[in-house]
């Protein structure tokens, strides 16, 4: 009996403990890599620096992000129609148009928890019905910046939205996340999961929302 008591007691500390951190939770909107990274970079005229359109007169070139493109290709750009075809680095086309591609949105929400690690759960739409997507950790305090993945395992950062593009994905990150981080949302074009790695980027691996915490 004082067994169970005992168990009883150590079940209502944890809830306790839970809810306590519950109200630390922080919850952050996804926002377009696009606008992101073009905000980071001053420009005028935004641009999506992983994918591209077909430009006839444009010429080979290493795009903004270091990525290699090969000729009558070009950086889309926000101003560009929302009907517009868009192609990967190597002129691949990609399932879906632009106005779909920056029309993926989403919530993200942080829980930190007692050992210090930090819940992550994920609400996303307008993604590519059945696509392949990943969850990475930006580290924006290191030089260059680096990926991981956001489970820091690579056992639970991969996924694959339904059928209607939506998807909820939950996972424990190993530490919590401060302003040197994002969680950033890769589309997988390959239809392959790349475990530890985000892939080839802007061949088969594609930067579509990102969220920094403030």
């Amino acid at each position: 009996m004082r067994f169970f008591a005992t168990i009883l007691a150590l079940a209502g500390l944890i809830s306790a403990s839970e809810l306590a951190h519950a109200d630390d939770a922080l919850v952050l909107n996804f926002e377009t890599h696009a606008a992101f990274f073009s905000a980071e970079m001053g420009l005028q005229h935004a641009l999506d620096p992983q994918v591209f359109v077909r430009a006839a007169d444009a010429t080979a070139a290493i795009g903004p992000q270091g990525i290699a493109h090969e000729a009558n290709l070009r950086n889309a750009r926000s101003d560009d129609l929302d009907a517009t075809p868009i192609l990967n680095a190597k002129g691949r086309s990609l399932p879906m148009t632009l106005g779909q591609w920056l029309g993926a949105r989403g919530t993200v929400t942080l829980t930190p928890r007692s050992d210090g690690s930090e819940r992550i759960v994920a609400s996303l739409a307008g993604l590519e019905p059945n696509g392949e997507y990943s969850l990475f950790e930006n580290h924006f305090d290191q030089n260059p910046i680096a990926f991981t993945p956001l489970d820091g395992s690579a056992r639970n950062n991969s996924f694959r939205a339904n059928a209607k593009g939506d998807a909820v994905v939950d996972m424990v990150s190993p530490s919590t996340l401060t302003h040197d981080n994002a969680i950033l949302l890769v589309f997988h074009s390959d239809g392959q999961a790349h475990g530890g790695a985000r892939g080839i980027i802007g061949v088969d691996a594609h930067h579509q929302l990102i969220a920094r915490p403030h």
